[in-house]
């Protein structure tokens, strides 16, 4: 199947204009390297192929993340090598366990800051290995300086020719992104309130959103080196991201309320049609927005609902209170948005006052702890296995075994199932070890000047470049063009030695078996199992609602969260009850904001005590159900209808209360709970327990 991909490839303007100019930068590293005759000038040419991105502050940002890592990784092997090069069994164990503590920090930092702790790990092993390989020619910090050396000769050519040929900036992609986002909302927005069939699914659309924003909250990182349109921009928009993805459950909630609605009564929806008119007539006409502006609402806004209410059936009216919240919040919301995007495309930094507690900490993105446990563990064995074969076998070519194993064991353990990567990755290796010989005894031995080097690299250097911004294609020609590269072994003395050369393509071959052995032991996972441990961790999180206030700490978790559904969203799962329950999360997400509403009414001193020890009861019930979710993904019948009970004694002791407020409050939370996350539709309550408690009686 591959192969067909690679016969139909035919690079387009955009593909060769980024080959060429990694080639050339790639080609003025080498020459560099040469001319200050460094130990390992292939390496400053593979840096150069490693780093290479399609944009300008992309490669920049990367850039100085390697640097950076390579540094720290060099650091610490001057420090451990000397120290335990005469105990290599202790010595293996250390260097095993840095390079997985290593590994375990960049999976949990979701940015590009992770490449710095990833290549602090690998570049650990590259520079011990390739000391020991010379240890009677070069020491450790003439290793590990020379290694600093390479990369940052091969960072400045690659920022530098980024920069200046044909530069493509990140921060019109990134306007492009957002507007599509932007546009995204507002179609399902319109989808929502005219559709009367319901025929798009909303959950899958705005879960759709939810994976766009995180994606673009990383890119923005990039925003820091770029020299184009958005430079510098990283914090309002992520901002602006955030806002974007309290949208979208603002927009779930209210797909949800409109169903809900709908199956009770359709004559309301006589008065819709207007409200979104006016709604979307409004905010087209914000164009310039103050601060103090934003929590405006069209004029029309209490008359619209009043005509909605009109229309309704009485089980409907607690329904359009909750309707009317959302879209309340949604038309801020947007206002929202709409100044932070239009400050951003301005050039202005500032953050509107109301929101800017929440850029002093920003949101915990999804982080799976026990993924980079269960990494971290393959790398180390992954490590400890090549360096010990190494040593007790004493192969010339185990030094680099046991750095490409290092390598593609980092590099490639952040997949869910990385083993389809890695035979890819070894695949490559074998390709390039055909190639090197060729070149190694038919083509090299003619090369005498730098610039013959230079033409019988290009063709195959540029095609298989040419191939990087396609993903299917990179995972065979980026290990090809790295190892080809390497093991090419390129030096001012140039010799070839067919031992050596063939000992160094094996080495290759080799060196990712040993990732691909371990990884699939004790790292690789179905996308099914990565599914639900997110979907667990999200009632996780569900739970925890129960007990956060409303205000700047919720909406904080809330963010949390709804990246995790975006995150969800990435995996290919095939079973339909994980495919429904993971539409179903993003509906439960929408509606977590109810769950710390409860909390709050319960504790406040209008609320009467027989009213407090009902929501305490609720909460605990709750509790058990998020507990249980957690574990089986599936909720017990008996307490199902505990909880169908639990909410109808407060509606009943509702009747009673005389606060207005607080009872409009309770009763809209309680009919989004019912609804959006025990999935049962207020008119079929009764319907729905005496069920339950029919198929709970058979069990």
């Amino acid at each position: 199947m591959l192969w067909k991909q690679i016969l139909a490839f035919r690079p387009n303007r955009m593909d060769l204009i980024f080959a060429v100019k990694t080639f050339i930068a790639m080609l003025l590293a080498l020459y560099i390297a040469f001319a200050l005759d460094l130990t390992y000038p292939m390496w400053a040419a593979g840096t150069v192929i490693i780093i290479a991105q399609p944009y300008a502050g992309m490669v920049s940002s990367k850039a100085v993340y390697r640097l950076m890592g390579t540094v720290i990784g060099g650091a610490f092997a001057i420090f451990l090598t000397p120290r335990m090069i005469d105990m290599p069994i202790l010595f293996t164990f250390v260097l095993a366990l840095w390079i997985a503590f290593c590994l375990y920090v960049s999976l949990l930092d979701r940015t590009p800051r992770s490449y710095v702790f990833m290549l602090a790990g690998y570049t650990t092993a590259m520079v011990a290995c390739s000391s020991i390989n010379s240890i009677d020619t070069y020491s450790v910090f003439d290793m590990a300086l020379s290694r600093v050396l390479e990369i940052s000769i091969a960072v400045i050519c690659s920022a530098v020719v980024s920069a200046t040929i044909f530069p493509a900036h990140l921060g019109t992609q990134l306007q492009h992104r957002v507007q599509k986002t932007l546009d995204d909302t507002r179609e399902v927005f319109k989808s929502i309130l005219t559709d009367p069939q319901h025929s798009s699914s909303y959950a899958e659309l705005l879960a759709g959103i939810t994976r766009d924003t995180s994606d673009i909250h990383g890119l923005a990182v990039h925003l820091t080196y770029e020299h184009g349109e958005l430079r510098g921009m990283t914090k309002p928009l992520q901002e602006l991201l955030h806002q974007i993805t309290m949208v979208v459950a603002n927009l779930m909630s209210m797909s949800e309320r409109i169903l809900q609605l709908d199956q009770s009564d359709v004559q309301y929806r006589q008065g819709l049609g207007d409200l979104y008119q006016h709604v979307v007539t409004f905010l087209r006409a914000q164009t310039e927005i103050e601060e103090q502006q934003l929590n405006r609402l069209p004029d029309e806004f209490e008359q619209d609902f009043h005509h909605l209410i009109a229309l309704s059936q009485p089980p409907q009216q607690v329904m359009l209170m909750a309707l009317k919240m959302d879209i309340r919040h949604f038309v801020q919301n947007v206002m929202t948005i709409k100044l932070l995007w239009a400050r951003i495309q301005q050039g202005d930094k500032r953050i509107p006052d109301h929101i800017a507690a929440l850029t002093t900490q920003y949101p915990s993105l999804h982080r799976d702890h026990g993924i980079a446990v269960r990494s971290s563990i393959a790398a180390g064995v992954a490590t400890s296995i090549s360096f010990l074969l190494w040593i007790y076998s004493g192969w010339h070519a185990g030094y680099m075994m046991a750095q490409l194993t290092a390598v593609s064991v980092c590099i490639l353990s952040m997949l869910d199932n990385p083993v389809p990567a890695l035979k890819l990755f070894v695949r490559g290796s074998i390709y390039a070890a055909i190639l090197t010989i060729f070149y190694a005894f038919v083509i090299m031995p003619e090369v005498k000047e730098f610039w013959q080097l230079a033409f019988v690299l290009a063709p195959m250097a540029i095609y298989l470049l040419s191939m990087f911004p396609h993903p299917p294609l990179m995972g065979l020609a980026l290990p090809m063009l790295i190892n080809f590269i390497m093991s090419l072994n390129l030096q001012n003395h140039y010799t070839t030695n067919a031992v050596i050369l063939m000992d160094t393509a094996m080495a290759g071959v080799v060196g990712p078996i040993i990732s691909i052995l371990a990884i699939y032991f004790i790292r690789a996972m179905s996308p099914e199992t990565s599914a639900t441990r997110i979907l667990a961790s999200h009632y996780r999180a569900m739970r925890a609602a129960l007990y956060i206030p409303y205000g700047v700490g919720f909406r904080i978790h809330l963010r949390g969260m709804l990246d995790r559904i975006g995150i969800l969203n990435t995996k290919m799962v095939q079973v339909d009850e994980l495919k429904f329950a993971m539409n179903q999360a993003l509906i439960e997400t929408s509606a977590v904001v109810n769950l710390s509403r409860i909390a709050e009414l319960m504790y406040q001193s209008a609320t009467s005590q027989p009213l407090q020890h009902a929501l305490f009861r609720l909460q605990q019930l709750l509790d058990r159900a998020f507990r249980e979710l957690e574990k089986q993904l599936t909720l017990d019948l008996s307490l199902k209808d505990k909880i169908l009970q639990q909410i109808q004694h407060i509606q009943e002791l509702l009747v009673n209360e005389t606060h207005t407020e607080i009872r409009q409050r309770i009763e809209i939370s309680l009919n989004n709970i019912q609804s959006s996350i025990l999935h049962v539709q207020g008119t079929e309550t009764v319907q729905a327990l005496a069920k339950v408690r029919e198929i709970d009686g058979r069990v």
